[in-house]
């Protein structure tokens, strides 16, 4: 199996899961539901999704034009995040859910995503987030490599064959620990906000068992809004705006 048949395999694998665990779709209702938030419809273009996986963001922002790397019947495009299809200037928002902490040269990317956007486009990631609490769950209990000491390639192209990348602090580290204080140039960070998520954490997400049962969500989620004042200490989920500023 080659690291992209992996991600292919990774979604028919999400895909069963997201069919049979309701409480997987409730909390990603409030995920969708905050990235809703940042969404400005003044700004002309399409709303581009990339890396959309099993779709499901669709749901929520139906003129969303969905994109992936293999051809599924719920998507609207195949495509690569660091070649995009779109013309100069076209688009007024791309959208990343859980894609970031893959993309193995960031930089190459941004530069693909200036070109697509109009001045004052705006990208949205939602990713993990690593704090004191939520750093083991995500180091032990998710196949993904955290990866808080591997080096982040900020290389401006990335050259074919592309393989699987993942680290799931790669988020945190740029955008909250700000290990580049002047990075990304071009851009304007307008929104960062990590939050307490131990409703998704102890939910299983797609490949685990629930620790507890769907009819205490909404107690998890108000202890969740509580914890929040406090994200480098219970924060396990982030969302992070940037606007197109040349």
């Amino acid at each position: 199996m080659t690291p992209l048949d992996q991600h292919q395999l990774e979604i028919q694998k999400n895909l069963r899961a997201w069919d049979g665990k309701p409480l997987l779709r409730q909390i990603y209702t409030s995920f969708y539901q905050r990235i809703l938030a940042l969404i400005d419809a003044k700004i002309p273009g399409r709303i581009v999704e990339i890396g959309s996986g099993i779709g499901n963001l669709k749901a929520h922002l139906p003129g969303a034009i969905s994109t992936d790397l293999f051809p599924n019947p719920w998507l609207d495009l195949v495509c690569d995040g660091y070649d995009l299809p779109f013309r100069d200037g076209s688009l007024s928002h791309l959208v990343l859910f859980d894609v970031f902490h893959h993309l193995h040269a960031p930089n190459a990317f941004l530069q693909e995503a200036q070109r697509v956007l109009v001045r004052g486009g705006r990208l949205i990631l939602f990713e993990p987030y690593m704090s004191w609490s939520s750093y083991p769950v995500y180091g032990l209990l998710h196949h993904e490599p955290v990866g808080w000491r591997t080096p982040i390639n900020f290389a401006s192209t990335s050259p074919r064959p592309r393989d699987y990348y993942a680290n799931q602090g790669n988020a945190t580290r740029l955008f909250f620990c700000r290990e580049i204080p002047d990075w990304p140039s071009g851009w304007n960070i307008f929104h960062a906000q990590a939050f307490s998520s131990f409703s998704y954490l102890l939910s299983g997400g797609y490949s685990k068992p629930s620790f507890y049962p769907e009819k205490r969500l909404g107690t998890l989620q108000r202890w969740d809004e509580m914890l929040s004042r406090w994200p480098r200490l219970f924060g396990g989920r982030c969302l992070v705006g940037l606007e197109r500023q040349k």
